[in-house]
């Protein structure tokens, strides 16, 4: 093997050599690629969360508001129904004296 043909063959290795990685670099890139349609369905995917998120934001406000209003309606009426079984308790307590007034008054004028 004289010196052009070993020159002719290291050249056929090396472009074999060049064709072998540029084939493997498209098959890779080829398969690792995400087309634009994929792009687009993730990016509406993030969009549908971010929405998901954000009434799910909404939800827990309202939820928590409508809790402590229904708190403070809850003190209020059990302040209400204290305040009522105080007064009932107060006008029973009036009705036995009067009670026991009109025995006492009724036993004199027999």
């Amino acid at each position: 093997m004289n010196r052009t043909e070993f020159i002719v063959a290291t050249a056929v290795v090396l472009f074999v050599a060049f064709c072998v990685g540029w084939f493997s670099n498209w098959l890779i890139h080829r398969f690792i690629r995400v087309s634009k349609s994929d792009v687009g369905e993730l990016e509406k995917m993030a969009q549908e969360l971010h929405e998901a998120e954000e009434t799910r934001d909404q939800a827990i406000t309202y939820m928590q508001q409508r809790e402590a209003e229904l708190t403070n309606q809850l003190s209020q009426t059990e302040a209400e129904l204290k305040a009522t079984m105080d007064g009932l308790r107060e006008a029973r307590h009036e009705a036995e004296q009067l009670r026991a007034q009109l025995d006492r008054m009724r036993a004199r004028a027999e």
